[in-house]
């Protein structure tokens, strides 16, 4: 069973296991070759802070606690393959989700005496507070637990929910529409209304035979997880948590946000530009022509990438190939196109990478970062080559270059995270906790709906304030 996390302070109140309703049928699920590329990686963490002044612990577990409990059954039933494990049949070329009859998802409660305030503001803090209100997730060479979940009480203030979920099964997309459909079925249990039906965009199409692999992509993810093991090409479930461990000694977490209107002035200034500034891989390349306008995602993407690249060039005194990767959702870019609510794993990393020469200030790095970035989106848009190189994907990600550094996107605006309301409101802050893994930037819609965005971050100490101050600077 799942546990706090070992470096947490808090007092546990209940360690328990909640199933979908017995009526709910033994079923297997494949996994694709979306799903098999993240087989042994590290869980997405997610925390969901929701204020309620003067909460009592009695009020917190009678009512609050009652009805997360009830209306997550009824959501399980609904998302079997979040209840279910990953297992590996012997002499099966790749590894199912199995779910049996009495199959649960681990549910911890706990308290906290920390202030939760502290946690809800933006400013930079100790990048190892948070660890605490996410749980882990179990894994062995056998199996491997899909979801694991963690409520914690902060008397008088409110309360959090941690999210961990195995990325094998779930791409950012599907996780999101799970704590969704759980909001609404608690919303309307509230509301005295529970009849355990969602509204058809939250329901899950779990039909995997749509995602179609003519090219072997598959196997060859298969063999290169066999791979990491060079002498007994062993299976095994178990997450690499000691290459993807957290990084939070001597380090900050911090939240920074980017208005509508500071978007809208960066997209001003990199079209003003456009013209004047060439990467070395475009000159030759005059097909894509000056856009009207900019994504939020490119122009959020460019600022936070260069900010981050040049604070990384001043802290380290040298310079590295910074390569950005982001994820494309290909369920609109296959044929046949897979449906909106597909659940399970439908996107595929893309790579760019900033000049060996990096500019020298940072508004023409913005510029040529992205340039580079809409030009490689309008090519996959253009060409419908999303799924191209990705037979060598798995090869690229295991050759790490000590000469570059990856720096990754994790959430996205268009999740809308902060629409997830139980019935006490919406969230007062939601994080991506598991950005602390590796150099990532955790997106989501800004909370106060104004059309901005809100990046999270995890750096060292020394790193982060040089990130802050070019950050701040930028967008005055």
């Amino acid at each position: 069973m799942a546990s706090l996390n070992p470096n947490s302070s808090l007092k546990l109140h209940e360690l328990c296991r909640i199933a979908p309703p017995p009526s709910s049928p033994k079923s297997s699920f494949s996994l694709t070759f979306f799903d098999l590329l993240w087989l042994r990686f590290h869980p997405v963490e997610r925390l969901f802070f929701f204020s309620v002044p003067h909460l009592h612990p009695s009020s917190f577990f009678d009512n609050i606690v009652h009805m997360l409990k009830r209306s997550l059954s009824l959501t399980l039933q609904h998302f079997l393959p979040l209840a279910s494990n990953i297992v590996w049949p012997s002499g099966s070329p790749k590894p199912i989700v199995q779910y049996n009859p009495g199959d649960s998802v681990s549910l911890a409660i706990a308290v906290s005496d920390s202030n939760m305030n502290s946690l809800l503001d933006n400013l930079p803090c100790d990048a190892s507070m948070s660890r605490a209100f996410v749980p882990n997730l179990d894994s062995s060479d056998s199996f491997a637990s899909i979801l694991s979940l963690q409520i914690t009480l902060f008397p008088n203030e409110g309360f959090s929910i941690g999210v961990t979920s195995h990325h094998a099964c779930a791409d950012g997309k599907s996780s999101t529409m799970f704590i969704k459909a759980w909001a609404y079925l608690c919303r309307r249990q509230a509301e005295n209304e529970s009849s355990g039906l969602l509204p058809q965009e939250l329901q899950p199409f779990l039909d995997k035979e749509v995602i179609i692999d003519p090219r072997g992509i598959g196997a060859a993810y298969i063999d290169g997880w066999l791979g990491m093991d060079l002498i007994q090409k062993k299976q095994s479930l178990k997450i690499m948590y000691d290459i993807f461990a957290p990084k939070v000694e001597g380090s900050a977490r911090a939240t920074f946000k980017l208005k509508r209107g500071d978007l809208d002035r960066i997209k001003e200034r990199v079209l003003q530009k456009w013209e004047s500034h060439k990467a070395e891989d475009e000159r030759a390349d005059s097909t894509v022509p000056k856009p009207q306008s900019l994504s939020t995602f490119v122009l959020t993407a460019a600022y936070v990438w260069i900010c981050l690249a040049k604070a990384m060039e001043i802290t380290e005194q040298r310079t590295k190939k910074i390569l950005f990767g982001f994820m494309v959702d290909c369920r609109s870019r296959l044929e046949p196109r897979i449906p909106e609510n597909y659940f399970g794993n439908c996107v595929m990393p893309q790579f760019t990478e900033t000049l060996p020469e990096n500019p020298s200030n940072i508004e023409d790095g913005i510029v040529i970062a992205a340039k580079k970035m809409h030009r490689k989106i309008r090519k996959i848009q253009k060409e419908k080559g999303v799924l191209d190189g990705a037979e060598t994907l798995f090869t690229r990600f295991s050759m790490p270059n000590e000469d570059s550094q990856v720096i990754g996107v994790a959430g996205s605006t268009q999740f809308r995270v902060y629409q997830a309301d139980f019935g006490w409101g919406r969230p007062e802050k939601v994080e991506i906790t598991s950005v602390d893994r590796n150099i990532s930037m955790g997106m989501a819609e800004s909370k106060d709906g104004d059309g901005g965005v809100e990046v999270g971050l995890v750096l060292k100490q020394h790193l982060m304030d040089q990130f802050a101050s070019l950050f701040q600077r930028g967008i005055k």
